[in-house]
């Protein structure tokens, strides 16, 4: 029954629709974005101490508080993509990544997986950001966190997963 359709195919996503039987009987027309996958990294400077970002999102035209995290590269590991993320987007290496879980974002439509890392032991190194990037390093305590989030500030849902994760919200 799996008929598939592309409606879209670009860089990033591809975009199709596809029949499918679900487990009632009921033949259901989904409409699916295929994503690759991201790794998303907590920063923890000390354990009071976190690095989150402040970027500017075009799509929704605004800046944003977030973890810094980014897409899988065809083949990379979710691990190794963490590695890298962490030194384009904040400018520190982290000799230690532990997985904390993943999530689905959006399974109603997408596959996107999100794979969550907190790093720790931090060292200092050059900060590699892209040009499509517009990023603001914020140095943050559990209370400013917890404040930010309360008024409504942190509104990127896989960086409220990732801060539930710690235990910081």
């Amino acid at each position: 029954m799996k008929k598939e359709r592309i409606i879209f195919k670009g860089k990033l996503l591809k975009v199709l629709t596809k029949k499918v039987r679900l487990p009632n009987g009921y033949i259901a027309n989904l409409e699916i974005v295929k994503h690759p996958g991201a790794a998303l990294i907590v920063p923890l400077l000390t354990k009071n101490k976190i690095i989150m970002l402040r970027q500017y999102r075009p799509v929704i035209n605004s800046y944003i508080y977030e973890l810094p995290a980014g897409t899988l590269e065809k083949g990379e590991p979710p691990l190794s993509c963490a590695r890298r993320e962490i030194i384009e987007e904040t400018g520190f290496r982290a000799r230690k990544l532990t997985l904390l879980g993943k999530i689905y974002p959006a399974p109603g439509y997408t596959t996107e997986k999100i794979f969550i890392y907190k790093a720790e032991k931090l060292q200092e190194v050059k900060r590699n950001v892209e040009d499509d990037e517009v990023i603001e390093i914020m140095y943050l305590n559990k209370i400013e966190v917890r404040r930010l989030f309360r008024k409504g500030r942190i509104v990127d849902a896989k960086t409220v997963a990732a801060l539930a994760f710690i235990g910081w919200i």
